[in-house]
């Protein structure tokens, strides 16, 4: 939401456009050149930074709101994305922490006790994956957005410190049942590439002689050819991703471990 207009017509009429308390959240990792980062967002009218997300609108599948909240957020459309856990706790969002007082200097419009905003609140768990050097993170009038490094995140709001350690350990658990990296790599790239890739988003150690060779023989690799020249005497083959088989992957699954 870009205007106070739109802010206002949010909080007095959204529940007509929107599911009350029954809300979603992203953890969208961003991953570039061994660095793995987590996109976070910190409101006006709250003291740290959490979770982009939002309301799922009425005429939505709860797949549809969570693409549309990651686009919105990173200007980047069809992630690779998968939900996780439901959040539900009693008290996981307390009004207490909301500033009144500052979000009504930059909106105009007050949030009381009486509005559809208010009350327990349950919260759908998605996360997405992209490259973060492609993205172009969104900050309006009330969030400001900027990616993290995952390994030095700041304190986050409300429950989200646990969101992010259950999407965390989903994603590396799910890495081993489902391809990634179609919109990760270049469209050729180097088996040191995609090992580092892996490494990287499962935060350990693989076997570099191992790995890549599975992927290999599950087809989702084509070996190309054409090499990389990267020094003297260093000259790696190149491997592309066969789209037909990664595709069948991600809708059947595969197991990599």
């Amino acid at each position: 939401m870009q205007s106070q207009a739109e802010i206002q017509d949010f909080v007095l009429n959204g529940y007509l456009t929107y599911i009350p308390h029954v809300s979603l959240d992203c953890a969208i990792f961003g991953y570039h050149e061994q660095q793995l980062k987590l996109l976070l967002i910190k409101h006006v009218a709250l003291g740290r930074w959490c979770l982009p997300g939002g309301y799922i609108k009425r005429t939505e599948t709860l797949v549809e709101a969570a693409n549309r909240n990651v686009k919105e957020k990173t200007n980047v459309d069809n992630l690779f994305l998968q939900q996780f856990k439901t959040f539900g706790d009693p008290g996981r969002a307390q009004f207490s922490h909301f500033d009144e007082k500052k979000w009504f200097e930059v909106t105009s419009v007050h949030i009381d006790k009486t509005s559809w905003l208010v009350d327990q609140t349950i919260s759908v768990g998605f996360y997405a994956i992209t490259d973060f050097s492609i993205t172009e993170p969104q900050s309006d009038l009330t969030t400001t957005c900027e990616w993290f490094d995952v390994d030095n995140l700041p304190p986050l709001e409300f429950d989200h410190d646990e969101m992010v350690r259950d999407a965390l350990h989903a994603m590396r658990i799910q890495l081993y049942h489902y391809p990634i990296g179609i919109n990760l790599l270049p469209e050729k790239f180097t088996l040191s590439e995609i090992h580092a890739l892996y490494e990287t988003l499962l935060g350990k150690k693989l076997d570099i002689s191992n790995f890549p060779k599975k992927l290999i023989a599950l087809g989702l690799l084509k070996k190309l050819d054409e090499k990389r020249s990267i020094g003297a005497h260093r000259s790696p083959h190149l491997y592309k991703f066969d789209k037909e088989k990664y595709d069948q992957a991600l809708q059947n699954g595969v197991v990599l471990s």
